[in-house]
């Protein structure tokens, strides 16, 4: 029998494993071979096993199993336990706010570290990334994005403010208005290199609010401050009015501004219904930009055609749909937010990546969460369903641990 733990287990492993494939599927190259020179290096099965990418599919499946061993629904309870006997009744006052604003203030120094000198790393005119010390300079070190780590710690913030001050949640100056200034400080630093995950971020922020019992009309008077952030954030970059203007007309400059939109389409087109076969793709020789990395899905459907893109999106949809009724059965308000903005981040993130390389969207460099190639990302996040799979595990064993003769509650057969 199938625990619902289960299924996020399998698909997150499933995602992982054709991550793997497609991203050595997308380094091939061409070269020349010189006589008398060694001759360039070939992928081979033992080449896929021993990559970069199956080292951090490793060290994901890891984060993700000792996420899921965790007791987290002890530590829930220790939490609630001490933000409880801590408030002393001033929930519905100011007080018990400034962890909040620490943990805030930690995550924009954190994401301040990309702009030092030393750790800081450039990469296509973007400041997102710090290097790992230790592990080499420029392109052969291994990097880091610090918005990663406050994208998931932002998770954890929200579930616990929205469960530390649930009784006043729907007052919008001591409920709503302290979250939301930790929300646009920590996301609107981010925008400044990533408006992607900024956006993201404070999509997947209302709505674990709004689950915590914030009201909807409070949001919506936000809506017009929010598109005028969004639209000061594009007018004043160069490359993000170029992109606008190259998702409204790629082909008015296809060589420049529209060429990455095109070479998507391009791929994503040769690929037909059965596509071209696993490794005969050709726009990843040097045609389609980031083809590892954000544009990963555009190689998986002129490869695997129109199959190995359904597989794609069927295991986000399992994913994305087991998750929720974990949420929709789970009796902790803390854990039940937890997981709900894990699953949104997961989900919202997929659907912006598959938006963007079909040209539903203009380009943004976001990945496509556990295919796209980068460790960090595959790690926190396989980390972060682990954390699910525990929630869901240790939910099962509270139903039998407080009546032995029940059995564990639905599962998939």
């Amino acid at each position: 029998m199938l625990r619902l733990g289960h299924v996020i287990a399998l698909c997150a492993l499933a995602l992982l494993t054709l991550g793997v494939v497609m991203v050595n599927s997308a380094s091939m190259g061409v070269k020349i071979v010189t006589p008398g020179l060694p001759a360039p290096a070939v992928i081979t099965p033992e080449s896929i096993m021993f990559s970069r990418s199956t080292v951090y599919m490793a060290l994901a499946l890891g984060a993700m199993g000792v996420a899921a061993t965790l007791p987290v629904r002890r530590l829930a309870g220790a939490l609630e336990a001490k933000v409880a006997g801590a408030s002393n009744g001033s929930v519905s006052r100011w007080g018990g706010l400034w962890p909040i604003g620490i943990a805030a203030l930690a995550m924009v120094a954190l994401c301040a570290m990309v702009y030092l000198p030393i750790v800081g790393r450039e990469i296509n005119g973007s400041h997102r990334w710090v290097g790992i010390p230790g592990t080499g300079k420029g392109a052969e070190g291994l990097t880091m994005q610090p918005s990663e780590l406050a994208k998931w710690g932002m998770v954890v913030l929200l579930a616990w403010y929205a469960t530390s001050r649930a009784a006043v949640m729907h007052r919008f100056w001591t409920g709503l208005i302290p979250a939301l200034v930790v929300v646009g400080g920590v996301a609107g630093f981010i925008v400044l290199e990533d408006l992607g995950t900024g956006a993201l971020i404070a999509a997947v922020a209302c709505l674990v609010l709004l689950a915590g019992g914030a009201r909807l009309w409070q949001f919506l008077m936000f809506v017009p401050l929010a598109l005028g952030a969004f639209i000061v954030a594009v007018v004043t970059s160069e490359y993000r009015m170029k992109r606008i203007t190259a998702f409204m007309d790629p082909y008015a400059d296809p060589e420049k501004t529209g060429y990455h939109m095109i070479q998507s389409l391009i791929a994503i087109a040769n690929g037909d219904g059965f596509g071209r076969g696993l490794g005969h793709g050709l726009q990843k020789f040097a045609y389609l930009p980031e083809d590892r990395t954000d544009f990963i899905f555009a190689v998986i459907c002129e490869e695997l055609g129109i199959a190995g893109a359904g597989i794609v999106i069927a295991l986000f949809l399992v994913m994305v749909w087991t998750g929720l009724a974990i949420v929709k059965r789970e009796p902790n308000h803390l854990l039940r937010l937890f997981v709900l903005g894990v699953i949104s981040t997961v989900g919202l993130q997929a659907i912006i990546n598959l938006a963007v390389v079909t040209a539903l969207a203009p380009t943004k460099g976001i990945a496509l969460p556990l295919l796209s190639s980068g460790g960090t990302g595959w790690i926190l996040t396989a980390f972060s369903l682990g954390l699910v799979i525990a929630v869901d595990r240790t939910r099962q064993d509270a139903v039998l641990e407080r009546d032995p003769i029940l059995t564990s509650e639905p599962s998939i057969a």
